[in-house]
């Protein structure tokens, strides 16, 4: 989380640099992180995924303590979600959730900006969901929009679609480079675009050393979860308190079948 979640933050809540400048790009991402307090344990949430009891095969049907490796007193978590506030003009009031977690129901890595409703709205309370922005980064890189739309016909009945963006099928006969071959070419060139300065580490952990200090001297108990689920409802709990609003009636459904 706080290595390659942070530097995912750093670029959405970033300003636009100066120039496309290595210095000017990770100057502005050490703005972000001066302006991010210290996480609070409050609001933080921990979980340790444990067995599912329907499960008749699989790894659904072992626990984390179940593995023989690990000490079966083990408050090790393997989930984590983090609330994070950005204290500057633009982010003032926006919280940014940061989740990660072993053993969940699905398997993906991806930016989710949700936008509140439009107030006055004219439809029915609760018949509209939210729009929401989604970047995926994996697997299959895309963009898309998830929004409301009206449903074909004479009514005025709406459901929820997107405008979609699939890297795969736009850009077919183009080959997408793998995870580190950017990093392993800038390296060659002699180019620190993507790699991290060291003031940028240092304040990215103290974002999180106080926290793992108190986790550690509190000896923090995680909260069951069970194997491919979300995570502890808990969470879900934690960033409803923020006014996330999470209703489990979409599914992005790509548009190209091959993907």
């Amino acid at each position: 989380m706080q290595n390659h979640l942070m530097q995912i933050l750093t670029l959405v809540a970033m300003e636009k640099p100066a120039s496309l400048n290595a210095e000017d790009i990770r100057d502005e991402k050490v703005k972000v992180l001066k302006s991010i307090q210290p996480v609070e344990l409050e609001d933080v949430v921990l979980g340790q995924y444990v067995k599912d009891p329907k499960a008749t095969d699989g790894e659904a049907r072992f626990g984390y303590l179940d593995d023989e490796s690990v000490p079966k007193t083990s408050i090790t978590p393997t989930y984590a979600l983090a609330v994070l506030k950005v204290h500057n003009e633009r982010w003032d009031g926006v919280p940014f959730f940061l989740r990660c977690g072993k053993a969940l129901n699905e398997r993906k890595a991806e930016v989710r900006i949700q936008y509140r409703e439009v107030p006055g709205d004219i439809y029915p309370q609760g018949e509209l969901k939210r729009t929401e922005l989604v970047m995926r980064v994996q697997p299959n890189e895309a963009v898309y929009m998830k929004l409301m739309t009206k449903k074909p016909g004479m009514g005025f009945a709406v459901e929820e679609t997107e405008l979609d963006l699939s890297y795969s099928a736009r850009y077919k006969d183009i080959r997408l480079p793998d995870a580190y071959e950017r990093l392993f070419l800038e390296v060659i060139m002699g180019s620190q675009i993507n790699f991290v300065r060291t003031d940028e580490l240092n304040y990215s952990w103290g974002i999180f050393t106080p926290l793992l200090k108190t986790i550690e001297t509190k000896n923090i108990k995680p909260i069951e979860y069970v194997f491919g689920s979300r995570g502890p409802k808990e969470a879900d709990e934690l960033m409803k308190k923020y006014g996330f609003v999470f209703t489990g009636t979409y599914k992005w459904v790509s548009p190209h079948p091959k993907l």
